[in-house]
């Protein structure tokens, strides 16, 4: 019995003088990967993401815990919002100087034992809290936590290693690790209140400090995409000696993320005052979780792209698409005063910060002197959160003594401020040495 031809494959013939292929059916042609796909098909890579985004969720969580443990067991909101304010005071302080040892001794070394450290001011916390130890005891345990490392500064710092030379991929890498922080930071407190208000008022605190250590011990493991610290494979030069802080560009960009930095911290604040006002103050953590949905999906989708020219030219542009749709919430909440459409144009106004956010940190990495980038990211993120604790407050004030609705004008008042820093700075170049860097390439879809 003759055999029947397999769909898909050719059969030859042979005649007199030539040889025919006789194609019996299309043959399936595999896609070429996208710009993440290639990204994630370097070795090692998978592994340290995974372990930094284990680690990097509970930053979203620690903060919701505490505020939830302390209130719960002390009932007092005042106290509870002092305690977190000293933490957050605490990490800005010593935030910068922990990156540096990173920098300069490498990230195992000095990640697992300041995050440990960090861990046992979350447990003495804990412990203060449920023994009803005094007042200024939560003070301490939490300033203890200010150890913690920036762990979206170390992936960060892995992918600017591997990717040395292809600013393509690197603008890929950048895109989808904010889109990571974006991520974090929208699961993170819906975890903490649900483990919180399910289980017991410690079991945020205590499941976040879980999931912190176990991703960096992992995290530190993955030794293969390390990068190597600078105080071992570096000769120092009057520009690597040198601070981020005094790097030619560096501080309108810090400038820019303390104005961003009040932007979320003062939307989050007169949000939560809005839903309050509207008899639905629950629902407040999932209309911020939309804001950061439609961050993070404006930055994958951006990190498809390829933009012509440095990052720089379109950094206004994204600071000031920004400010526009930020009016979005103050119309929404002045005109309407529905909490729904109030979720939409919370939706559309997070899509620009992904964007803005990538160009921001793109410029500090290339700005940073060498062997010092978990440093200067840090003070980046060091700024952001000096920001929020400013946007806090004054979001706060202009709830109580105006009205929500019209608070939702301080946030705008905020992206304005750093739309004009971003247009009144003097460009350095984005290699922070006056020269332009083109390597971005063409326009194109990745």
């Amino acid at each position: 019995m003759p055999h029947q031809p397999v769909r898909g494959t050719r059969l030859f013939t042979v005649t007199a003088d030539t040889l025919v292929a006789v194609d019996f059916g299309p043959r399936t042609r595999r896609r070429p990967p996208g710009p993440y796909g290639r990204l994630f098909a370097r070795p090692g890579t998978r592994a340290f993401t995974l372990a930094n985004l284990l680690a990097r969720l509970p930053m979203g969580m620690f903060s919701v815990s505490a505020v939830v443990m302390i209130a719960g067991t002390r009932g007092s909101y005042a106290l509870a919002g002092a305690v977190t304010a000293t933490g957050l005071a605490a990490t800005a302080l010593v935030a910068p100087w922990t990156a540096r040892l990173v920098d300069r001794y490498g990230q195992a070394r000095v990640a697992v034992p300041a995050t440990l450290c960090a861990a046992l001011g979350s447990l003495a916390l804990v412990l203060c809290v449920h023994t009803g130890a005094p007042a200024w005891t939560l003070f301490a345990a939490y300033a203890a936590t200010a150890t913690t490392p920036n762990t979206g500064g170390m992936s960060r710092a892995r992918w600017a290693h591997l990717l040395d030379g292809d600013p393509d991929a690197l603008h890929t890498a950048n895109s989808f690790e904010q889109s990571a922080d974006e991520l974090c930071f929208m699961l993170g407190p819906v975890l903490a209140a649900f483990l919180c208000g399910t289980f017991f008022p410690e079991a945020g605190t205590l499941v976040g400090v879980a999931l912190l250590v176990t991703g960096i011990l992992v995290f530190a493991a993955q030794r293969s995409t390390e990068p190597p610290p600078s105080g071992r494979t570096t000769t120092a030069t009057p520009t690597s000696s040198r601070s981020p802080v005094r790097s030619p560009g560096m501080p309108p960009l810090l400038a820019v993320c303390l104005a961003l930095g009040a932007v979320f911290g003062s939307t989050e604040v007169v949000t939560i005052a809005f839903a309050d006002a509207q008899g639905h103050r629950t629902a407040a953590g999932f209309v911020l979780a939309l804001q950061a949905a439609g961050s993070c999906a404006a930055g994958l989708l951006y990190g498809r792209f390829r933009f012509a020219g440095p990052a720089e030219d379109r950094y206004p542009w994204c600071v000031a698409a920004m400010t526009a749709l930020l009016l979005l919430p103050l119309l929404a909440a002045s005109l309407t005063g529905s909490l729904l459409l109030l979720s939409a144009a919370l939706l559309i106004a997070g899509m620009a910060t992904a964007p803005t956010m990538i160009t921001n940190m793109t410029l500090v990495q290339r700005r940073t002197p060498d062997g010092r980038l978990n440093e200067g990211m840090t003070l980046a993120v060091t700024a952001l959160l000096g920001g929020i604790a400013c946007g806090s407050a004054a979001g706060g004030w202009a709830a109580e003594h105006l009205a929500p609705t019209a608070a939702y004008g301080v946030p705008v008042t905020a992206a304005a401020v750093a739309l004009l820093i971003a247009l009144t700075t003097p460009g350095a170049g984005e290699d922070g040495t006056g020269e332009q860097d083109s390597t971005d390439g063409g326009v194109k879809r990745g």
